[in-house]
Parts: C-alpha cells; structure tokens; sequence
C-alpha cells in the first residue's frame, strides 16, 4: 500500500487574518486621504468657474489704458448667484475683484481672485481662508 502525502491547499487561517489586518489598516489611512482629495476637487469648480471671468475683467482694464476702475471692471459681468452643487456664489465686486463661495460639500471655502495691472501685465493673486488651506488649490494658499 502506497501512502500519498497530502499537500496544503489554500491559505491558513493565521494568513488570512493577517491580509485582512493589512487592508483594515491601509483603508483607515486611505480613506480620510481620499475625502480630502475629493473635497479639493470640489473647491477647484469654484475656482474655475472663477476663472471664467478674467478674461472679461482684464478686458475691461485693457479697454481703461490699463487702468482698474471700479465702475468699469466688472462691466458685462452677471454673479452667480444659483448654487451648483459645489459652488454656492461668485461675485465680481469692486475693482474686479471676484468672491467664489463654496457650498457645504466644499467647505464653505471662499477664494478671492484680485487683478493687478502695471506695465501693460494684468495679473492674478488668489487668496482664501488659512482655516482651509488643505482644501484649497495650490496657487490660492
């Protein structure tokens, strides 16, 4: 009579509890990570729905020798004022200076966009709340 080793099929039960371990673990670092990653896409819509109206504003500049009026800056912009589901409002106030305000599942993030014009360059700094900083776009911390 032959006698036939049996050879170990599967995994033990120890291993099996040591993978489970290993993506319990991964999952709670993971998963906050992931929230924030989300939530600063979802303050990047404010922003680039921001961004929409430079074009205009700096126009408007150009069209004033250069020159940012707060009469004029803002001439043929309309707010938006109907929320979407990541942006609750973008106004143009002032001297071109455009407010973006997030909803909740943005953070209620506000970013600024403020022009600067000077030797015929128009520029754009972004600026928002220290309290959001982990939130927000690069160029806007």
């Amino acid at each position: 009579m032959k006698v036939m080793k049996q050879v170990q099929k599967g995994f033990t039960l120890i291993e099996l509890m040591i993978v489970v371990a290993i993506i319990g673990i991964l999952a709670a670092v993971a998963l906050p990570a992931y929230q924030d990653y989300t939530t600063r896409g979802r303050v990047t819509e404010v922003l680039g729905l921001m961004t929409g109206f430079k074009p205009t504003i700096s126009e408007n500049i150009a069209s004033n020798g250069g020159v940012i009026d707060s009469a004029t800056a803002c001439k043929g912009i309309t707010d938006i004022t109907t929320a979407t589901t990541n942006t609750a409002s973008v106004t143009c106030t002032g001297s071109g200076v455009l407010t973006g305000t997030g909803t909740a599942k943005a953070q209620s993030a506000v970013l600024t966009l403020k022009p600067s014009a000077g030797s015929g360059v128009i520029s754009w700094t972004c600026t928002s709340s220290a309290a959001q900083a982990k939130f927000v776009p690069a160029e806007c911390r």
